[in-house]
């Protein structure tokens, strides 16, 4: 899986797909490939591993005029990153395909192909797929009905495009789990994974849906469904800037993502929140009579949405009195869980696209919900299409993989949906009224906590020779101490835990010694008293500790103690403050440990697959 583009023009392709491969980087890869055709029943294929420039100077000693063609990066599922095992693959001189997904049968159909003669080169499950187009192709009248037949034998996800060599003026598109979108020019047509792949090219794109295919020509796009009727699926302008993927200056895509937060918030609270309100359409036409008949909440989500996740359901049970489950889509989706009367679904994702919230949004389809909801930055995306109700978060595009500026802006709509819900059910007035103020107050209360960065960035070289450390929280921070402990590990590659402060003397306290940094995250609240106490525990260990402080809570710096204060704030929106000096730490040890901030290594941006 990761990025995927191709593109019929009357004009050469090679530098449109290797630009696109460039702009979907960011995503996470370790290795690219391209295959143009020549028009003339030949092809050329292209591969390397590592990162796209790899790729382009490869390219560059040789002129490819080639009007069609195929690209893909490839982050590894089967077979470790090599330049074999990267895509295209291709079965003899004439059939190529890239893929994203997984296919769970591999073993059975590589088997049965070995069986007839077919040799893979490489290690990956997609190869199958290309031999199959080859072993099926003498039986169907054309590419597009062979690749249909094809997808009859998968099991698994796929989104993929295969080109002929034979058949120089055309590519088919399947999709099933994994995203594709069609961009439309001027006889020319271009596909990608994602529509920021194709953006200097076009603003017009249409989304396949699951279970679609297409057949792209230059001068048309014809889409059947999947039963194999030809549809129609509409075309839109796309809105997002082409230079949406810049640096801006900013040295890393997250650095730029870290101090974009306060104008996202304010974009995600425009129009939503107006005269003392959470508006009655915020969450889509219809949502307010929904959430009045709502008894219970289950969220379910993976990784930094996840531990948003966990900080609603605190907001939910202790202020609109209303039980909320929290879940790992991976778990949920292969357990037999219980839905409780009146349960509403909500998904969180910043891709929408992540495929184990997306199956667990489908399971929840066949259970006895109220309806679902997500919460989603890609309007395009499958979560979207799919859902009942959605809430866009409006964040703009995230590029680093590690999530900054979504998991805010989740923080934020999941406030704003226990106000919504406040109001549905005309309860709690007090709460619904100071939420909505702090709502207000929050792009400048980040824009203060942006203010640290230079006093974080001072206690960084203090974890350079640290392979290990802890992060405590307590009520409604513990998720934030979990966020933070992600962030760490993610980009600086440091293994970092968090945990429940008071869980410290029940197994962790083991572990507490010089060489174990501890990191607290200690907001002015009714549990500030209890979290002092397990501070001290720490420091009777002998260990160092940060602790990022209201400053209210007077703290003081002294030997083995660094305390960085925070300006005092509603207590309802801490949770998205205290996130930021956390941000600010991974990303300050990430320099100091010399790592790939923006693509650390085994990760992806949008997980695909399970």
């Amino acid at each position: 899986m990761c990025g995927i583009v191709g593109a019929v023009s009357n004009r050469p392709v090679c530098d449109i797909l290797v630009d696109g491969l460039q702009r979907l980087e960011y995503r996470g890869y370790d290795s690219a490939g391209v295959t143009i055709l020549d028009g003339a029943g030949s092809a050329s294929c292209v591969k390397r591993q590592g990162k796209v420039g790899i790729l382009a100077s490869a390219l560059a000693d040789t002129q490819f005029n080639g009007t069609t063609g195929i690209a893909h990066t490839r982050w590894a599922t089967h077979g470790a990153p090599s330049e074999r095992n990267a895509h295209p693959h291709q079965s003899g001189e004439r059939f190529f395909v890239v893929h994203n997904g997984i296919i769970e049968n591999h073993d059975d159909l590589r088997d049965a192909l070995v069986r007839d003669g077919y040799v893979f080169s490489s290690d990956t499950d997609t190869e199958v797929i290309v031999h199959l187009i080859h072993q099926l192709s003498p039986h169907y009248a054309d590419l597009r009905s062979t690749v249909q037949a094809v997808t009859q034998k998968l099991q698994g996800a796929y989104g993929m495009v295969v080109a002929d060599s034979q058949s120089p003026d055309e590519l088919v598109v399947s999709r099933s789990g994994s995203p594709i979108v069609i961009g439309y020019g001027e006889n020319e047509h271009f596909i990608a994974s994602d529509p920021l792949a194709l953006l200097p090219v076009t603003r017009r794109f249409s989304v396949l849906e699951e279970g679609d295919s297409a057949h792209v020509t230059r001068e048309a796009v014809r889409v059947f469904d999947v039963s194999g009727v030809e549809v129609i699926r509409a075309a839109n302008d796309f809105d997002m800037k082409s230079d949406a993927s810049d640096k801006a200056g900013y040295k890393h895509y997250m650095l730029k993502e870290i101090f974009e937060q306060p104008e996202a918030i304010r974009r995600t609270l425009e129009g939503r929140v107006q005269s003392g309100a959470v508006s009655a359409d915020a969450f889509g036409a219809g949502s307010q009579a929904l959430f009045s008949q709502v008894k219970h909440i289950q969220i379910v989500a993976c990784g930094t949405s996840y531990n948003a996740g966990m900080v609603a359901r605190h907001w939910i049970e202790q202020h609109v009195g209303i039980s909320c489950s929290v879940e790992i889509a991976s778990e949920f989706r292969y357990r037999q869980s219980f839905v409780h009367d009146g349960s509403l679904l909500v998904t969180l994702s910043q891709s929408g696209e992540t495929a184990d919230t997306l199956a667990a949004l489908r399971l929840a389809q066949s259970l006895n919900y109220l309806a679902s909801l997500t919460i989603c930055n890609v309007v395009t995306s499958s979560l979207v299409r799919e859902s009942d109700f959605v809430y866009l978060m409006k964040a703009g595009p995230e590029i680093g993989v590690a999530s900054t500026k979504a998991f805010t802006v989740q923080l934020t709509a999941l406030l704003m949906l226990c106000v919504a819900v406040c109001q549905a059910k005309q309860t709690n007035q007090t709460f619904r009224d100071e939420a909505v103020e702090a709502l207000l107050q929050l792009p400048e209360s980040i824009q203060q906590a942006l203010t640290l960065a230079e006093p974080i960035k001072s206690l960084a070289d203090k974890f350079a020779d640290k392979h290990h450390a802890l992060f405590l929280g307590r009520g409604d921070q513990y998720p934030i101490a979990m966020e933070g402990a992600l962030k760490l590990k993610e980009i600086s590659y440091i293994h970092a835990e968090a945990y429940a402060a008071g869980e410290l003397k029940h197994g962790p306290l083991a572990l507490v010694d010089a060489d174990m940094p501890v990191v607290v995250v200690a907001p002015n609240n009714e549990l500030l008293d209890k979290l002092k106490s397990n501070i001290e525990e720490v420091r009777a260990r002998g260990s160092v500790m940060y602790v990022f402080a209201d400053s209210d809570d007077h703290f003081e710096s002294e030997p083995g103690l660094d305390v960085v204060n925070m300006a005092h704030a509603n207590h309802l929106i801490t949770p998205i403050l205290f996130s930021i000096p956390l941000q600010f730490l991974s990303y300050y040890v990430a320099l100091v440990k010399g790592t790939d901030v923006d693509q650390p290594r085994n990760l992806a941006k949008s997980v695909t697959v399970e």
